[in-house]
């Protein structure tokens, strides 16, 4: 198991954001966060690689336990998450390959042969092995978003979070982005989706979270 939460309540300040969350996450999975904004989809995301503390109850992700977590632990338990964002968070002043070569080098690859290996093996995974030398202005809207999904792949994650990966694209690019994230499932990569999209539920087969006043329920 990948996540076992139990009971677990998180807080923004003093505000109960979600309460009496039961959660299980296997290898393989593809679970769809549903729910109206502000219904505590992103928060769950960011509780997994602790950037909201989990207030009460029984956290575990891998081999950590996130109510015990250290803050020199937290790099290391991020590394083997990938996560994509709806606004992309690409930088700007470097090409596609150098984008992708910061991310590896900050997370402690050192050997240019490997390096430039993993580059290649992950543009290839999203259909981008000719894009590697372009700025992220030169690309549209799906094609940043496959290259945002290429960077979340390149520490070749157990889990990939995805807070509304769909949500600034049109239909069709929506449609390819999931296809996307849906074939990775099936290769044995869990997938989270956070969306308000539910039409994908319809055509992406996959388990259903449903957020409603604070809760969770399987919907």
């Amino acid at each position: 198991m990948l996540i076992d939460y139990k009971d677990v309540e998180l807080r923004h300040g003093e505000q109960i954001v979600l309460r009496n969350v039961n959660l299980e996450v296997n290898e393989g999975e593809f679970i769809y966060l549903l729910g109206k904004v502000g219904s505590g989809k992103s928060t769950l995301l960011k509780s997994l690689y602790a950037e909201v503390p989990v207030y009460s109850g029984s956290a575990h992700i891998f081999d950590y336990d996130l109510r015990k977590i250290k803050r020199r632990q937290t790099p290391y338990l991020r590394r083997k998450i990938g996560i994509v964002f709806q606004d992309f968070q690409l930088l700007t002043d470097r090409s596609v390959e150098q984008n992708l070569l910061f991310v590896l080098r900050s997370t402690g690859w050192k050997d240019k042969k490997a390096i430039e290996a993993q580059i290649k093996h992950v543009l290839d995974l999203v259909g981008m092995s000719n894009k590697g030398y372009k700025m992220p202005h030169q690309l549209s809207g799906g094609e940043q978003q496959r290259i945002v999904i290429a960077r979340a792949l390149l520490n070749s994650p157990q889990l990939v979070l995805a807070d509304e990966p769909t949500g600034n694209l049109d239909s069709q690019t929506g449609h390819e982005v999931m296809e996307l994230l849906h074939a990775i499932s099936q290769a044995g990569t869990a997938v989270l989706l956070a969306t308000h999209h539910t039409q994908w539920t319809e055509i992406f087969k996959g388990k259903k979270l449903l957020f409603e006043e604070g809760m969770i329920k399987q919907a």
